[in-house]
């Protein structure tokens, strides 16, 4: 007998000895996995962080850049690729094909969002007599355009040429200029202003700082001597600003570039460097962000003319931009150079002219001008004082503005289109033209015409008078603006107030409800940029800068000439949603391209047939597909290697079910021996907090079920073998957690209904998030359709966001601090268990009623009772 009992106890302590060292290797194999499964989890959270990102810009809330393009597809392909790769860390050998798919994802990516190099060949520079409208690529819009007119339409403008894109291109390759500007955009952030105002210096000093290349400096002085022998020694000249996409019909880029006036032969390369930098003034930078352009396709092409010494100047529509119906020209003019009609910055004389048979003029404003801008006898401009006699006189005969109105109708019929114009006319009398551009005339039919009142409206009047300068209604707090770094605090929603309607005020205009200002000039470069955004514009309200306090809420009715106390929800209710800028946009149909093959999720049900590797169409499906699998894995692996009863453990609780615990790393206080696992020993915050809601309440059991309600849920018993408790499924009846101290994922399945809660919860609230999948259900689709709106309703109260696809809802939460976090789990657990079987009381609406005042009350008294 002693001989046995030696054999036998030497038998159980050799086994014991190798089930010790085996439970320590699966261990240590088990928590490698597990590493790769938490580095799974962060690389699929971060992914759909940027999929969310990505989808909320489509949506056209705000704007973005080439950048914000090219870094989120990088950084979603990036965690994607981590994501496959640590599944395939998980499960060796299991998903080789995964990695396949995500590059022939990837390859349908890349040709979307890497821009095609334009061709740099060409000359650095073009006489204006040889240019026409066909070499806008070479010499941008606006020179083109006024090529067009001098040597198509055979009319009047200034001797010169065109320095090129070509020479631009040589320029910042000599200096690796375009290397240096790239890394500057991509390390600032494009949607705070102070970034992008210290981003905007940063970069036009580069370029001003920069050497010009012998060659291009030798063809520009070279031309400009040709043009002294044309136009007299010593000419001056004006260097306007012609970028590539600049003035098309629905960009108009009004004033956000840098033009130089008068200039002298000693100072056109340093002109030129400052206009090239002006691609970069803040203007520029935000309207190209605002309006989705890419900053690779914009190159700063520069026209050197002859300065025309004009002793009028101004503006002219070919129609009446703020009124569709409306065919008169309008016609803004001054004494001296067009600035103060372009800027705003003074009051400028108004005609408005008839295209009938002879013309004739309807409307003749002439303010008194106090001031005019005339050409300094050596170089630049100036400001010159008026007197009384002078400023009242109109700065255009009656004849002039006829001249004038049959030279903009003879544009439009050339280009088909109406057109926007700058004009001068000088000593002699002629016109010249300085640049046309294709107008922003409002689609929307107005019901008031211009200057006209509207009726009375209920509310208190503030201010009345002006022009409308771009039509519409909004409501704001006043935000006045006096300096440039008042830009810097202007806050999103708020009314601009400013004294002269100047064209670095529209910066403010992706962010401003309406605009007000003292004076200004509806051919100026801020109402046509007002135009082009849809926001609401008043101009000339006298002592509006005054009279307006900060953060006072107004309405401002464009329209109707008035400015309201308060918020008048009777004007504001025919106010239409702003348009998505962006949309069409060579950025916005980047993102939208791209985003084809990143963000749809049409894997939705992992027990479908369909749930495989090869119908991975979009990352979204990788993420998902390789979410679901990383989760089964965790599971697989201890039934592969037998040892259920050491890896997972059944829970001692109160609640009448199967709980198994999977511990993955820290979420035990002490190792238990046996398969049993006690609630105290448990600490898991996730987990506990679940737990919480599940234990709260004791199940009453199913609702009462009309007759409806009843056959509904036996007939989708014997169709929908799926719902069947007695078929074999993947986790068969019982419910299975899986924790540690931070993380826990809990698959349920309770009678019919399944749901999956996944959430980690720490101190870092960067890191929390909270994921609840829930389906299901023993009635019919359309009372399971319901109960998972009832749900929803639930959720949304408690602040996650809620998507539903037929009967299935997928919730998130994420970014809170840790309390919230856990009290949101105890609201999971609760419903995980008190929703089952609603389904089938889901068409009675005092049953529906009962339930949800229930299930509130329930969680107020569990949650939120001693907070």
């Amino acid at each position: 007998m002693g001989l046995m009992s030696d054999f036998i106890n030497k038998i159980f302590k050799k086994r014991e000895v190798l089930d010790t060292s085996k439970v320590k290797e699966l261990r240590t194999d088990f928590r490698a996995r597990y590493h790769q499964f938490k580095l799974l989890l962060t690389a699929n959270n971060n992914a759909l962080e940027i999929m969310t990102e990505m989808e909320e810009a489509l949506k056209g809330t705000w704007p973005f850049g080439m950048n914000f393009v090219l870094s989120r597809c990088t950084s979603v392909s990036t965690n994607v690729w981590k994501i496959v790769r640590h599944l395939n860390e998980l499960a060796p050998g299991r998903y080789k094909a995964l990695m396949d798919r995500f590059k022939e994802i990837q390859k349908k990516i890349n040709p979307i969002i890497r821009s095609k190099t334009r061709s740099r060949e060409g000359p650095m520079f073009i006489p204006l007599k040889e240019v026409d409208k066909d070499m806008a690529d070479q010499v941008g819009s606006k020179i083109a355009n006024l090529g067009e007119m001098g040597n198509r339409i055979n009319l009047k403008i200034s001797g010169g040429f065109a320095i090129t894109a070509q020479a631009y291109y040589r320029f910042m390759k000599y200096n690796d200029l375009q290397a240096e500007i790239d890394r500057l955009i991509q390390t600032a952030n494009a949607k705070r202003p102070d970034q992008l105002y210290s981003l905007s210096a940063a970069i036009q000093q580069l370029i001003i700082r920069s050497i010009l290349p012998e060659d291009l400096e030798a063809v520009v002085l070279e031309q400009y001597r040709i043009l002294e022998k044309d136009e007299g020694k010593g000419v001056k000249v004006a260097m306007r600003s012609s970028a590539l996409g600049e003035d098309l019909a629905e960009t108009s880029f009004a004033g956000q570039y840098r033009s130089e006036l008068n200039v002298s032969g000693e100072n056109i390369l340093h002109a030129y460097k400052e206009i090239v930098a002006s691609k970069y003034g803040l203007a520029a930078m935000t309207y190209r962000l605002n309006r989705g352009i890419r900053d690779e396709d914009v190159a700063m092409c520069v026209g050197c003319m002859s300065m025309v010494d004009a002793v009028s100047a101004g503006v002219m529509y070919s129609r009446n931009p703020l009124n569709i119906r409306d065919n008169s020209i309008v016609i803004n003019s001054v004494w001296g150079l067009p600035k103060p009609v372009v800027d705003g910055s003074a009051p400028s004389d108004l005609f408005i002219i008839s295209r009938s048979d002879p013309m004739a003029i309807l409307r003749r404003d002439i303010p008194v001008k106090k001031q005019k801008f005339v050409c300094y006898p050596d170089e630049g401009i100036c400001r010159l004082k008026m007197i009384d006699e002078e400023g009242k006189e109109a700065s255009l005969t009656d004849e002039q503005a006829i001249e004038l109105a049959r030279l903009a109708v003879r544009l439009e019929d050339h280009y088909g289109v109406p057109q926007d114009i700058e004009w001068a006319i000088t000593t002699d009398g002629s016109v010249v033209c300085l640049q046309c551009r294709p107008m922003q005339q409002m689609k929307e039919e107005k019901t008031l015409d211009m200057g006209e009142i509207r009726e009375e409206v209920e509310g208190t009047v503030i201010l009345q008078g002006g022009f409308t300068a771009s039509p519409g209604v909004a409501a704001g707090p006043v935000f006045i603006v006096k300096k440039d770094m008042d830009t810097l605090r202007f806050p999103k929603g708020a009314v601009l107030v400013t004294a002269q309607s100047l064209p670095r005020w529209a910066t403010l205009l992706n962010r401003a409800a309406a605009v007000i200002t003292g004076q200004g000039s509806i051919a100026g470069h801020l109402a046509n940029v007002a135009r082009e955004f849809g926001v609401p514009a008043l101009f000339g309200v006298k002592d509006a800068v005054d009279l307006l306090e900060k953060d006072q809420e107004i309405t401002v009715d464009a329209d109707g000439l008035r400015i309201y106390e308060g918020r008048i929800d009777s004007l504001l209710k025919e106010t239409e949603k702003p348009r998505n800028l962006m949309e069409g946009s060579p950025v916005f149909m980047a993102l939208e391209g791209a985003s084809r093959h990143i963000i749809p999720l049409r894997l939705l049900d992992p027990d479908a047939p369909s749930f495989k590797t090869q119908n991975c169409k979009t990352f979204h499906d990788i993420t998902r597909f390789c979410h679901e699998k990383a989760v089964h894995e965790m599971f697989r692996f201890g039934k592969e290697h037998h040892f259920p009863e050491r890896s997972s453990k059944q829970l001692l609780g109160d609640v009448p079910m199967q709980w198994w615990i999977l511990n993955l790393d820290d979420g035990f206080k002490d190792e238990e021996e046996g398969k049993y696992v006690r609630l105290e020993n448990i600490v898991s915050i996730p987990m506990l907090a679940l737990w919480k809601g599940i234990a709260a309440r004791p199940w009453e059991g199913p609702p009462p079920v009309d007759g409806k309600g009843f056959m509904s849920v036996m007939f989708q018993a014997t169709t929908n073998t799926a719902l069947v408790p007695g078929v074999r499924s993947k986790y068969a009846n019982r419910n299975y957690f899986m924790i540690s101290k931070n993380y826990c994922s809990l698959n349920s399945r309770l009678g019919f209904h399944f749901s999956i809660v996944e959430a980690l919860v720490s101190d870092r609230s960067s890191e929390n998030y909270i994921s609840f999948q829930f389906k299901g259900g023993a009635a019919d689709f359309n009372r399971r359709q319901r109960r998972v709106f009832f749900v929803m309703e639930v959720l949304e109260e408690y602040g996650f966001r809620v998507d539903v696809n037929e009967d299935t809802l997928i919730a998130r939460i994420e970014n809170h601090e840790k309390d919230f976090m856990v009290d949101r789990l105890t609201i999971l657990g609760y419903l995980t268990i008190h929703t089952r079987q609603l389904d089938m009381i889901m068409q009675k609406s005092a049953s529906v009623n009962h339930y949800r005042s229930k299930i509130h009350k329930d969680i107020h008294e569990i949650v939120f009772s001693n907070q």
